[in-house]
């Protein structure tokens, strides 16, 4: 198997070291964090997908410089992250759990009441870098919902395996999943 997948997205060529997350599986290792270019040709692509909304909401951490960049260029004042624990200046939070294809462990996803009363009755878009298994995407639409928020858009960069088969998502590039 080759060691590097060459991606092309929103203009912007990468090659992705290919790694082992299981005997049976390997993936693209796509991290944005830092990657300020292909935040920035990336967001006004996918920004201009979704349909009205009234907040962002993202997984902490790799989604936030995607979700700070496309909060800009829709002229909004606020974005909210789920963060993955409990943090003490958080009151009433609400929590979920999920256990992601990277991580392959349960992490908290964790909403403070104040975000939670923000986007009660609001209309939400999901934002994440990599839409794989769909079980982070599920988490934080669940927590949404628990806070009373209204999810109309999933949205990210790129839809791994199967997940690019979904009707439900909006993405710009499909991410194979490489299977030994």
């Amino acid at each position: 198997m080759d060691t590097i997948y060459k991606l092309k997205v929103a203009g912007i060529e990468r090659e992705l070291p290919i790694i082992s997350i299981s005997e049976e599986l390997s993936i693209a290792s796509f991290v944005i964090l830092g990657d300020t270019e292909l935040v920035s040709h990336t967001a006004p692509k996918l920004a201009e997908k979704l349909p009205p909304v009234d907040f962002l909401v993202t997984a902490e951490a790799k989604g936030i410089p995607l979700v700070y960049e496309i909060s800009k260029l829709l002229g909004m004042n606020h974005y909210i992250v789920a963060r993955k624990s409990i943090k003490p200046y958080m009151e009433s939070p609400i929590v979920n759990e999920v256990v992601s294809i990277t991580t392959q462990k349960k992490q908290l996803l964790c909403l403070d009441s104040q975000d939670a009363a923000a986007i009660k009755g609001k209309r939400i878009a999901i934002i994440d870098d990599v839409i794989s298994t769909g079980h982070s995407i599920q988490a934080l639409e669940e927590l949404i919902k628990q806070a009373g928020g209204e999810v109309v858009a999933k949205a990210a960069i790129l839809a791994e395996g199967d997940a690019a088969e979904r009707e439900d998502i909006i993405f710009l590039e499909k991410l194979p999943l490489f299977k030994k």
